[in-house]
């Protein structure tokens, strides 16, 4: 959708040999065992041996649970890579919190191609992620996108996968949906310690341009050959999605839905349709998978940044409400509106903080329990707005972020199978705060750009301007 940016990290470990003079006819040689018989496609760099168990996997339960918290995502630039120090700076601070559920994608966002010839591997990236995770003590979830080149119509070869993000987006065409399927298989059995795959990442490719409207068919399709293959390669492997956009847009749209609104905006009745099909239609599923903003497709906030974010609410009690009994996670989940550069530098960090502390109460309120933060990190510098740490490019770097403080408090506070309680505010204070509580503690939002003092749980309080607050009860 163009939202997140995709950041495709193309070639990031890479290495290329490089042969003096005299040594040109080994060259020659090289190449000419490194390329598929008969039609000049490179496989330099690239394995048959794809599905070879990597490195040594983490234990994990017999039974793993469906349900695994609030994470983040990585994306091209993580801190598998940079300065020694720095990166065991945040593998340590990832650690110490008892880790953090972590999503890679198996193409693009610092993955690169993991099949670019069919039965030809290069899982180097992935490799380098999955290790990242381990060391760091984090559950590693699989998103299953993207698919490599030859799969969708491109060229097949080491050196000819196209990283715009046109092609990144393109799904693979229906007569590939089976080596689809056996790929997914391939990074199953490399990476055993995975024990939570996605399908796909907000139906990339699937649209019907005939009709206007979502392919639900052939995602589906697609899903449920991956959900057969995987289920095969072991009976408990989790599997989820659809991995929907639940936009919202304005009530006057042509394509709004008529009967699910509210002041956030009117959603997208066509991403209704589509998942309604693919819930009727799916092999099975252990979990259900959305993502979405607060704002809507036009980048309004209706009617403010933080109302804005009832609409996670909303969407998680239609979901649950037709999928019964499968948790809900949020994959992507955004508050602040990017700009053109898909950049989000525009707010300040206490402001940004409020209102992703509000939209994770709402995705809570609205039944989800395990959600992903998009961690948008740098490759250089020390700035990094909305980061959970500093680049790690230098020694000083992996320095945790506000929003780090956030993400990981959530997630130890309010871990999946929680019981939420009700806390009384103040009734001339309920529009100031936002308020998310068990027996042990509240988090409280203030939603003002100024100090307020308001009355919570019994207790009068002073917060500061947009002011996150952990209370012990």
């Amino acid at each position: 959708m163009g939202r997140h940016g995709w950041n495709s990290g193309a070639g990031r470990w890479r290495l290329t040999a490089l042969l003096g003079v005299g040594a040109a006819a080994l060259a020659l040689v090289v190449t000419l065992l490194n390329t598929l018989p008969g039609n000049g496609t490179s496989t330099d760099g690239t394995s048959r041996a794809g599905d070879k168990v990597h490195g040594t996997p983490a234990p994990t339960p017999d039974k793993p649970e469906p349900e695994v918290g609030w994470g983040f995502t990585h994306t091209q630039f993580s801190a598998d890579e940079g300065s020694s120090a720095a990166v065991a700076r945040v593998e340590g601070l990832l650690s110490q919190g008892g880790g953090l559920p972590q999503i890679q994608h198996i193409m693009g966002w610092g993955a690169d191609n993991p099949e670019p010839v069919k039965g030809r591997y290069d899982f180097e990236a992935m490799d380098s992620r999955i290790d990242f995770v381990r060391r760091s003590g984090g559950t590693p979830v699989v998103t299953l996108c993207c698919a490599p080149d030859w799969m969708k119509g491109g060229k097949a070869g080491v050196d000819d996968t196209d990283w715009s993000q046109a092609a990144l987006e393109t799904a693979p065409e229906p007569e590939h949906f089976d080596d689809y399927a056996a790929l997914a298989a391939t990074v199953a059995r490399r990476y055993p310690d995975v024990r939570h795959f996605i399908v796909w990442n907000e139906f990339k490719g699937f649209w019907n341009d005939a009709e206007a409207r979502w392919d639900h068919e052939g995602y589906t399709k697609l899903y449920n050959l991956v959900h057969k293959a995987l289920k095969k390669v072991d009976k408990d492997i989790l599997v989820g999605g659809p991995y929907l956009v639940m936009d919202s847009l304005d009530p006057r749209e042509d394509d709004a839905s008529r009967t699910f609104k509210g002041p956030w905006g009117a959603m997208d009745q066509r991403i209704l349709d589509a998942f309604d099909y693919w819930n009727e239609h799916k092999a099975g599923a252990d979990f259900v998978v959305v993502d979405g903003s607060s704002y809507t497709r036009d980048d309004e906030l209706l009617p403010d940044e933080f109302a804005a974010a009832d609409k996670f609410t909303a969407v998680g009690q239609w979901v649950r409400e037709r999928a019964p009994g499968l948790p809900l996670w949020w994959a992507e989940y955004y508050v602040e509106p990017a700009d053109g550069n898909d950049d989000r530098h525009d707010w300040s960090e206490p402001r940004r903080g409020a209102v992703q502390a509000a939209g994770m109460i709402a995705m809570a309120k609205g039944g989800a329990s395990s959600g992903f933060y998009w961690n948008p990190e740098e490759e250089k510098g020390t700035e990094c707005p909305g980061c959970l740490w500093t680049p790690t490019s230098g020694s000083r770097g992996g320095q945790k972020l506000p929003m780090y403080d956030l993400v990981s408090r959530f997630n130890a506070e309010f871990p999946p199978g929680t019981r939420y309680e009700n806390v009384s505010v103040a009734k001339a204070d309920v529009s100031k705060v936002r308020v998310l509580a068990t027996d042990k503690v509240a988090l409280v939002v203030n939603t003002r750009d100024r100090q307020v003092g308001v009355t919570v749980d019994g207790h009068r309080i002073t917060m500061q301007a947009y002011e996150v607050k952990w209370l012990r009860r």
